[in-house]
């Protein structure tokens, strides 16, 4: 059993998202702690606000209160509604919430059945419930639950990384709900620093992602720029993919799954991601396990199977005559993704191309200009933007840039800093 554990501001977000799946029927209430009981017995939105208000009134200094579990037993495992409730008290209650106002949702959109659990971490006296070393004891309390429910144990790589993401399969269908269970979970927990990094991660998944443009004219005064409105990104769009890289599916505005995943909240993401790639030094296990490689591997394919062996995923992109333009790097394991060059110019795509395709040398080669981007174009009369031009504010570094990594990200930096400045008119 894997749990996966969120903290945020939002109580209304966290009760909708379930609430929503409650009023589509793909969700239930199975248990409730310390909830005024409706009279109807339907438990919604406004029974919950009034269940937890007085804690958030109550809250001292808490940024984040809103507690948002999720408990994913493996798919093999059969469990009642009874048990499912049992493993939620016994978990809150080692977790340290036993005594706190909680509703649990069993999710069954998806073949995995699960649970939700919304919870605050603030007490009835609006102190913050102890939470050091949560992800280590929630890992021992999950396995101490699966020994006595008889339940899957958690592989090694699923106990590290939590619930592996899978594929979107269009032929599945409801493309919408499976999207929606990646884009989530990649966009919270992956550090990135442009939407062409968030963009190849997808692709893992066969999901795709474009940038929708609106033509307005700029505010009197203001000749362009970031943030000038003119030719600016309005959305995003997702849409799934086959194994080829083609379009399978109409596409999804990105309000369809909240705004975590919309343009907003990934420029957000992406300041931050900058600030901690540079603070943690996660480049640094890419930068020791990639060289060791290259140097063992016998061929591409052994390079990219070693590689995946260690939790890191490459991606190459090749021109029509085989040639590789690029290339980009999951680590899985520091949730980083990371094109070539800004690891260094001994990653950059040349040099792969040089070794995969060429005379196998690994020296500083020269960089040369990239061809057009080789990614799926949005388009086919979809009719969900004036334009097919998808430049923008994501664009400003291109996926193999000369500029050193340091000096793109302070430059990503200062631009989203501007960008945000002159939207709030400062």
């Amino acid at each position: 059993m894997i749990a996966k554990i969120s903290s945020s501001s939002n109580l209304y977000g966290a009760l909708a998202y379930n609430q929503i799946k409650v009023d589509g029927r793909q969700a239930k209430v199975i248990f409730t702690n310390n909830m005024i009981e409706p009279e109807d017995g339907k438990f919604n939105i406004n029974i919950c606000l009034q269940s937890f208000e007085p804690y958030l009134l109550a809250n001292r200094r808490t940024e984040k209160p809103v507690l948002h579990i999720s408990l994913n037993p493996d798919p093999g495992d059969r469990l009642s509604d009874e048990h499912l409730s049992e493993i939620a008290q016994e978990y809150m209650q080692k977790m340290g919430y036993g005594n706190q106002p909680y509703i649990v949702y069993k999710h069954e959109d998806i073949e995995r059945k699960h649970i939700h659990i919304v919870s605050l971490r603030v007490d009835e006296n609006g102190k913050k419930i102890d939470h050091n070393f949560e992800r280590r004891r929630s890992m021992d309390v999950c396995r101490e639950l699966e020994r006595k429910y008889g339940l899957a144990p958690a592989d090694p790589r699923q106990r590290r990384d939590g619930l592996l993401l899978k594929k979107v399969e269009y032929d599945r269908g409801d493309v919408k709900q499976q999207i929606a269970n990646v884009i989530r979970t990649v966009a919270s927990d992956y550090h990135f620093l442009s939407l062409k990094e968030y963009r190849t991660l997808l692709t893992l998944y066969n999901i795709g992602v474009e940038e929708v443009k609106g033509i307005k004219s700029p505010p009197e005064g203001d000749l362009g720029g970031l943030g000038s409105g003119f030719g600016s990104t309005v959305g995003l769009v997702y849409f799934a993919l086959d194994e080829k890289g083609e379009k399978v599916s109409l596409p999804f505005k990105s309000s369809l799954f909240g705004k975590t995943v919309g343009i907003a909240a990934l420029e957000k993401r992406m300041e931050k991601s900058a600030e901690i790639i540079k603070n943690k030094r996660l480049k640094d296990r890419s930068r020791r396990i990639i060289p060791e490689v290259m140097r063992s591997a016998n061929n591409r394919a052994d390079f990219e199977g070693k590689l995946e062996r260690q939790g890191i995923s490459v991606l190459f992109r090749e021109n029509g005559q085989g040639r590789i333009y690029g290339a980009t790097f999951i680590d899985h394991e520091q949730k980083c993704v990371f094109n070539g060059s800004r690891l260094g110019r001994e990653f950059s795509a040349n040099v792969f191309n040089d070794l995969f395709n060429g005379n196998g040398q690994r020296g500083d080669t020269q960089q040369t200009p990239l061809p057009v981007s080789s990614s799926p174009s949005f388009g086919g009369g979809w009719g969900e933007a004036s334009s097919p031009d998808f430049g923008g504010i994501f664009d400003f570094f291109t996926p193999e840039s000369s500029v050193s990594d340091d000096m793109e990200e302070r430059n990503l930096l200062r631009l989203m800093k501007k960008k945000r400045k002159k939207q709030r008119g400062l």
